[in-house]
């Protein structure tokens, strides 16, 4: 059963994890459309995820059940991976939400669009600026196809690029440089209906939270996803889980491990009724983490 009180989970997940705790106590205490932390998910991309990891080559692919995701990039860019393109990814679709536009503004600044994501500016190598650049790059070229084989003798397939246009006024050397112009992307009619006609609700806080991890924020959304539409009890065994969330372990028991590790967070953001043992993880029907009325 999952954890009770702060100090039955401080007693199984790091110290490091208290703040995750402190802002879970915030979203519970309000609902997220009241808070304006409501946001929304491509659920072509919850279905099956990005890269957690650096990927050699320029295609990936994820497996659900009768769900295939592939995403195949430039192989000068290569593919988009980690947690900040995942929150680049809810920034746009929530925005593409609440506008009713495929046109999406970044800001005047990259200071400025960092803040709107929660991330700290940093330079360096392996700071927090060049990787975003480098992430918003990656997944804005990127090319997502899907197929469903879950009828017999019926196949259904589609895609699309994720954005058709995309100006950048950032300045790496000097991230809190105004601009003249707004930075934007526009993205493509395909995934801008993908968003508007399939969108999964989330809790931003909820993501800001676990943004440390790329697969605890895979697990969220997935899992309120799945929870909007789980009619009975249901074991999911852990070589499904593995090919949709971590096919880049080299054992079953390795990935288990980490998935755990990775869904203690996520309960202390959103708690639905979950078990496991051996052979799977047993999901029972409960709320999604946003209320049908939002």
């Amino acid at each position: 059963m999952p954890p009770k009180t702060n100090e039955e989970i401080k007693q199984i997940i790091p110290p490091n994890i208290d703040k995750v705790i402190a802002e879970s106590l915030a979203i519970e205490a309000e609902e997220a459309k009241k808070a304006g932390a409501l946001g929304y998910m491509a659920r072509a991309l919850v279905q099956a995820t990005m890269p957690h990891k650096r990927v050699l080559g320029n295609e990936f692919m994820r497996k659900n059940g009768a769900f295939t995701l592939s995403i195949l990039s430039p192989s000068s860019t290569g593919l988009p991976y980690g947690t900040k393109p995942r929150l680049v990814l809810a920034f746009v679709s929530t925005e593409a939400i609440r506008t009713k536009s495929k046109e999406i503004i970044l800001g005047n600044s990259l200071s400025d669009f960092m803040r709107r994501l929660d991330l700290t500016p940093t330079g360096g190598r392996w700071g927090s600026i060049p990787m975003l650049k480098n992430q918003v790059n990656r997944l804005f070229s990127s090319t997502v196809s899907f197929q469903y084989n879950g009828i017999p003798n019926v196949s259904a397939s589609g895609g699309f690029k994720i954005a058709s246009k995309t100006i950048l006024f950032w300045d790496s050397k000097n991230p809190g440089q105004t601009s003249l112009w707004e930075s934007a992307v526009t993205l493509t009619q395909e995934f801008y209906d993908e968003i508007i006609n399939n969108p999964v609700p989330i809790d931003m806080r909820a993501l800001e939270a676990l943004k440390d991890s790329s697969m605890a924020i895979d697990i969220y959304c997935w899992l309120t996803y799945r929870m909007s539409y789980l009619k009975r009890t249901t074991k999911i065994p852990w070589d499904n889980l593995a090919v949709q969330f971590g096919s880049e372990y080299s054992t079953i028991r390795s990935f288990k491990w980490n998935f755990l590790k990775q869904l203690r967070k996520v309960l202390i953001v959103y708690n639905p009724s979950i078990d496991e043992d051996r052979k799977g993880l047993i999901l029972k029907p409960s709320n999604t983490h946003i209320s049908r009325r939002s």
